[in-house]
Formats: C-alpha cells, structure tokens, sequence
C-alpha cells in the first residue's frame, strides 16, 4: 500500500511540476502558453517600426507622392508600396488611355467629315476608282491577324489558367498554416480543460479557466483572420481569373465576327464591330498593365520571404510575421521540459528505492526527453523496458479495486476505484500534453511560418512569375495584334463607306425630247459630211 501511493504521489508530482508547481505566478508552461498568444504569429503583426532592409527593386516611381522614388521596401500595408508597384505597368496604361483618345478623335474626324459632305452638291462628287487591291489585301490581312489574336489569347488563356491555379495553392498553404496553429493552440486547451475537470488539481481551477478562455479567444482569432483573409483572396483571384477568361473569349468572339463581316461587307454591323473591338483593345493594354503589376508584386513577395528566411529579424516581414518574438518565448519552453525531465527522474528514483518484490518496482517511466543541455523531446528513444505516462492507467488497472469504495478490496488489490480513475485521467491528459510539445516547438520556433515559406520559395515562387510573365507578354502581343487588326479593318471600312457615298450620290443628267433631238443630230453630222 505504501508503495502504490508514493507511486501515485510521483505522479501526482508531475502533474503538479507541469502546471502548478508555483501556484502564485506562472508555471513554465503557462507562461509558454501567454508567450505564444501574445506574440499572434501568423495572422497579426506587431504594430512596432523596426528598421528592416529594404529591397533594393522596390525603388519605383510613386505617383501619390508627385511622382517621386519610393524606397520602403516590400511593405503591403503602405499605399506608397501599393501605388508604385501598380504604377510599374504605367506604359500599358498610357497606351489605353492614349489609344481610347486617338478612337474619339478619329471619330469625331469622321462625324465632321460626313456632315460636310452631305452639304456638297452630289455632282460635284466622283466615283472613287478601286482596284482588286483595295479589296483583297485587306481581307488578307485581317485573316493573317485574326489567327495570330487567336493563337495569342489561347496562350493567355492557358497562361491565367496556370496563374491561377498556383495563386490558388499559395493561398491555400499560408491558410493552412494559420489554421494549423490555431489547432495547436485548441489542443492544449483542451488538454488543460482535461486536467480541470480531475479534483486533485481543483484549486488551481480559475486559472485553468483563464488560460483556457484566453488561448481559445486567440485561436478564435487566428481563425477568424484566416477566414477573413482566405475570402478576400478568393474573391480577389476568381474575379481576376473569370474577368481575363470572360474578356478574352468576347474578344475572340467579336474579332471572329469581324472578319465574317470583312467578308460579306454589311455597312452598319462592321461598324459596330469596329468599335467594339476599340475598346477591346485598350482593354488588352489595361490587362497587360496588371499582369506586368502582378508579377513585380510576385517578385518582390518571394525576395520578402528569401529575406526573412535568412534573417527574420531584419526582414520587411517581421511586422506581419514577428516570430522574434516567439523566439523569445524558447528559453521559457526550455525551463519546462527541464524541469518535466528532472521530476520524471526523480519519479524513478524513488520506484527504484521500493523492493523489487513490490507490485511497482520493476516499472520505470520513460523520460521523452534527452538529457541536459539540450533538452529534446525523443519519445521515440524510450527503451522497451519502459512506460509513457499515458500507459501508466493499464498497469495500475489489475491493482485497482474492482468494487465500490464502500466494499473491500479483494487480495492483491491496493488502489480504490475513485483514485485509479482520477490518476487515471490525469495521467492520460499529461501524455497528451507531452504530445503537444512537438506542435508547441514548432509553433513557439516559428517553423509552421518557415516550413510554409520553405514550401513557397520551392515549389510556388517560380511558377507564379512564370506565369504572370506569360499572361502579360502574351496580352501585350494581343494589344499590338489587335491594333493592327483594327485598323486594317478601319481602313477597309473607311474605304467602303467613301466609295458607297460616290456611288449614291452621282444624279444622272436629266435629258428633254429637244436635248435628245439635237445629240441625234450633232451625232448624225459627220455621215452627211461624208
């Protein structure tokens, strides 16, 4: 009986040694446990400036600061960032811009031609001559040109396709690494909830409570931001892959449409096409202004995370990814599994004072962690002549008294049932918190952050400029191909509707029966001369 209840108090002693071992202040990993939801790893950063070294391609025109250098560094929550990153793609813009104006100037070139000729006198207007040329050259080139815009918006088709599906999955590792420590975090309080609800450890139940409630508030948080984040990026890429897709197949439609126009030559439908297709064009440009912004924005992403990966403490990211300050929280995490090895051994120690003709003095628990100074957690290391903690309960079980507290405990039986079932629950929930520490070394080291920037700088970054890279030079040999087409087409248009004017407007000379009478006359002359 002795022996069994100073193996029980040993255990009983861990427990204490993990949560309560200074019931007046923090235990080591309580305070682990505060260290990590004040530092917010991977959703919120902190407020604090840091003096971070810029990278040296974020040097760009600012167009919100009278067009002066920007040289921050890779900051998204600058608007300064923000505008002279956008304003990288200002040639495709100006294009557009200078484009949609060059179309209203012609247009109204054209509306004021059209009204003075229909003020001239139609005899005074002569019938445009036109050879095969005029004709067959441009058919033959906005054939040409046609397939060339196809073949141009199949690569940008295919190109946005692969962009997003790789924005996507970027997306998809930096959500999942939020929602993995926010796992985290709800295992240990569960862990703790099961460690209140055992009476032994009653007394400290406020606290229990308080931990619990606030790391439960913070993991809240952190999926809370993650799902928040997670929509506004899946809006941003849907509406971003559906508005490319949509826009360059209504282009293919329209220049499509076009060029059976060109064929059958109906007046007013080529028209409207014609300045569909304008606009269309200039949208082209816009396009490959973004996309050329996309990929400088990548660029600048990846040479972020590159950065941080080598220094976290002197990156642009350590405001949005401050994991100095869960290193900080290392040495407290070292003290605890210092402090759990140290207390395990003891516990042996006294197993191994009993006789060993004693029920429990051949059972050695194994100690999960390496010895000093290290301090790393191995269970894998434990020897086969030993125990985990959360085994503990089936050795225990044939000592248990197998009847109410009130009976008697048959031969061989120590333990009551109300106290096996207590050391029990508690021995179990311990176990489970040695089983989190890997999460919580990986959480408090921030190697959630590192893997997930590992995972992007190997697999994520390349293909991502890549692709950008293919959209916007492929959107920029559309604008051009698109420019050329439209104004074949325009030309050929022009033409028509001049030539059609000519022939509308010539009035045939209206002759009188003496006008007639004299023609056949004058005609007749020379046969009478003869």
């Amino acid at each position: 009986m002795v022996c069994s209840r100073k193996l029980i108090m040993g255990f009983l002693v861990i427990l204490l040694a993990l949560h309560f071992k200074q019931i007046t202040a923090h235990s080591p990993l309580e305070e682990t446990l505060f260290q990590l939801v004040r530092g917010r790893s991977l959703v919120e950063g902190d407020n604090s400036s840091e003096s971070v070294r810029p990278l040296a391609d974020t040097v760009r025109i600012d167009p919100l600061d009278n067009f002066r250098k920007y040289r921050g560094g890779y900051n998204i929550s600058n608007k300064h960032y923000w505008s002279s990153t956008v304003f990288t793609g200002r040639y495709a813009y100006g294009t557009a811009i200078v484009w949609v104006l060059g179309g209203i100037v012609y247009a109204g070139i054209l509306l004021t031609t059209l009204c003075c000729m229909k003020k001239k006198k139609r005899t005074d207007v002569k019938k445009v001559a036109c050879s095969r040329a005029c004709y067959f050259y441009p058919i033959l080139l906005g054939f040409l040109f046609t397939f060339l815009a196809i073949v141009a918006s199949g690569v940008v088709l295919g190109g946005n396709a692969r962009f997003y599906s790789k924005g996507t999955r970027v997306k998809d590792i930096v959500i999942d690494t939020a929602e993995d420590a926010a796992q985290t975090i709800y295992n240990v309080t569960g862990a703790i909830r099961a460690l209140q609800d055992n009476a032994v450890v009653s007394d400290a139940a406020g606290r229990l409570n308080s931990t619990s409630r606030q790391l439960d508030s913070e993991a809240d948080n952190i999926l809370r931001q993650a799902r928040k984040h997670k929509r506004w990026v899946n809006l941003g890429l849907n509406i971003l892959f559906a508005t490319t897709t949509a826009f360059v197949s209504l282009n293919l439609i329209a220049i499509l449409a076009l060029l059976v126009s060109g064929f059958l030559r109906p007046r007013r439908p080529i028209y409207s096409l014609i300045i569909l297709c304008w606009v269309f064009t200039a949208l082209c440009w816009m396009f490959f202004g973004v996309y050329f912004f996309l990929e400088k924005f990548g660029g600048d992403t990846c040479t972020a995370l590159e950065d941080y990966q080598q220094d976290p403490t002197n990156s642009s990211l350590s405001e949005i990814l401050p994991c100095d300050e869960l290193l900080s929280a290392e040495p407290v995490l070292f003290d605890a599994k210092a402090g759990i090895y140290d207390l395990i051994n003891q516990v042996n120690a006294n197993i191994s004072a009993q006789p060993a003709s004693s029920p429990v003095g051949q059972i050695r628990i194994c100690n999960p962690f390496s010895g000093p100074p290290d301090y790393i957690y191995q269970p894998e290391n434990c020897s086969a002549n030993t125990i985990r903690i959360g085994e503990i309960p089936q050795i225990l079980r044939g000592f248990t008294c197998s009847g109410n507290d009130s009976d008697p405990c048959k031969e061989g039986e120590f333990i009551p049932a109300t106290t096996f079932n207590t050391v029990s629950a508690t021995t179990t929930s311990v176990q489970n918190l040695l089983d989190l520490i890997p999460g919580m070394e990986s959480l408090v080291g921030c190697q959630l952050v590192k893997d997930a920037i590992t995972e992007i700088l190997s697999h994520e970054c390349r293909p991502v400029k890549k692709y950008a890279r293919m959209v916007w030079a492929s959107m920029a040999v559309l604008s051009m191909i698109m420019v050329v087409l439209v104004l074949t087409w325009t030309a050929k248009a022009y033409h028509e509707r001049k030539r059609h004017f000519s022939d509308g407007s010539v009035k045939p000379h209206s002759t009188t029966p003496d006008d007639t009478t004299i023609l056949q006359v004058k005609q007749l002359e020379p046969e009478v001369g003869v």
